[in-house]
């Protein structure tokens, strides 16, 4: 405030040098015409425009164009992603009275993209709202000290990296995960390099993490309480036939863990089957401490193989039975099974000619520089797959190939 105030009084002199002459009386009408004109429009910009330095105006002319051009990409894009969902809305029905999908049921044309002028920076401070403080997003010592006051439980980690890959190995090899679509989902999700409790953010030099995705696979809490909750009878029968092939102290731990995951299992299904109140109870310690067993030895490599294996059954379910490719599992394990698997049962030529966009909803198009550089379904597979490639002849790679 203080410092508008001294910036209008500091254009005051100019205001009475404009104003003098009139002041004068007859002096005034010696002026000729033209500078009279030029005066008087002077003093109704001054007036008009609050007494507005050069840059500011700069900034206001900026700032109209940058909001017209705005105005008119959103309602383009609004058109265009409106046009989306009625698409995807009727495939979805055409499924459920399954009808065959055709290119018709596609948005063919790619979204548009703004590429106007950028919101220019006012050179005048603003009152900015004060924003609520970001709740910071829970780490591995969270998820351990969750389940340690809850549960009364500590996860039991292995030993070195090797002994929870080969866990892993068996338990999905046991239960239908090939080799293949195991280490090449690893190599995409963790870049080949990957350990048991990496968590997003948190790797190749990360300080903060970005999510809690964790391990091989990439679980978030919520992607844990499901597990939990829709294959937790598969979690606990797998544990007791463990338990049952061990004897002394080693047996005392494990009747404990198995009591814990009884326990977890119960809770995870005290709330209804959805994919929201699962992230609600993700949000909450209790939902920490379920992720926590993700860093477990003997369950850890039970929830990241069911990761992958509820894509597997959900297509099969669904009467796709060639097996998935890897990188058909990772589209699978990355937008949602039902999403996926539109993308798994399109025909090479279609996927040759539909844009990504149609699996997308606006912000996280818009936020995803790989879909929109590789922007149809067949650019978009090949990049997952090259990824793959490259990354599945990095060491940690290499070690799960041979852990299987």
């Amino acid at each position: 405030m203080h410092h508008s105030i001294r910036h209008r009084l500091a254009l005051v002199p100019l205001a009475l040098v404009l104003l003098a002459p009139a002041a004068r009386g007859r002096e005034a009408d010696a002026l000729p015409p033209a500078v009279r004109n030029a005066n008087a429009q002077l003093l109704s910009q001054f007036f008009a425009q609050g007494g507005a330095s050069p840059a500011v105006l700069e900034y206001r002319r900026k700032l109209a164009e940058y909001q017209a051009a705005r105005a008119a990409f959103d309602a383009e894009a609004g058109a265009y992603w409106s046009q989306i969902s009625e698409k995807r809305r009727g495939r979805n029905a055409k499924r459920r009275s399954g009808q065959q999908i055709t290119l018709d049921d596609y948005v063919l044309e790619h979204p548009p993209l703004y590429n106007g002028p950028k919101r220019p920076v006012n050179p005048e401070p603003e009152e900015t709202p004060d924003r609520p403080a970001r709740k910071p997003i829970p780490v591995v010592a969270d998820f351990l000290r969750a389940a340690q006051e809850l549960y009364q439980f500590t996860p039991q980690r292995p030993s070195s990296e090797v002994e929870f890959k080969r866990a892993y190995a068996r338990y999905a090899l046991a239960n239908g995960l090939t080799r293949e679509q195991a280490v090449r989902v690893y190599s995409f999700e963790t870049g080949g390099t990957g350990t048991y409790d990496v968590q997003a953010g948190i790797e190749h030099g990360g300080k903060r993490a970005i999510s809690t995705a964790m391990g091989y696979n990439q679980l978030l809490t919520t992607n844990s309480v499901e597990l939990l909750a829709e294959q937790g009878h598969e979690l606990i029968h797998a544990l007791s036939e463990k338990v049952a092939r061990t004897s002394g102290p080693a047996r005392h731990a494990l009747e404990h863990k198995f009591a814990v995951l009884k326990k977890m299992v119960a809770h995870a299904k005290s709330v209804p089957d959805t994919w929201s109140e699962h992230e609600k109870m993700g949000a909450t310690p209790q939902g920490w401490a379920m992720h926590a067993m993700v860093l477990d030895v003997d369950i850890g490599p039970m929830l990241q193989t069911h990761k992958l294996l509820t894509s597997v059954h959900f297509a099969r379910a669904k009467g796709y039975s060639r097996p998935l490719s890897a990188a058909e599992l990772e589209m699978m394990n990355l937008t949602g099974d039902g999403t996926g698997l539109d993308m798994v049962t399109m025909p090479q030529a279609m996927r040759e000619r539909v844009p990504t966009s149609n699996f997308f909803q606006r912000g996280g198009y818009e936020r995803n520089p790989v879909a929109i550089r590789h922007n149809t379904v067949a650019k978009l597979l090949a990049v997952t797959d090259e990824r793959m490639d490259v990354n599945s002849g990095k060491p940690g790679a290499k070690e799960l190939a041979g852990a299987f």
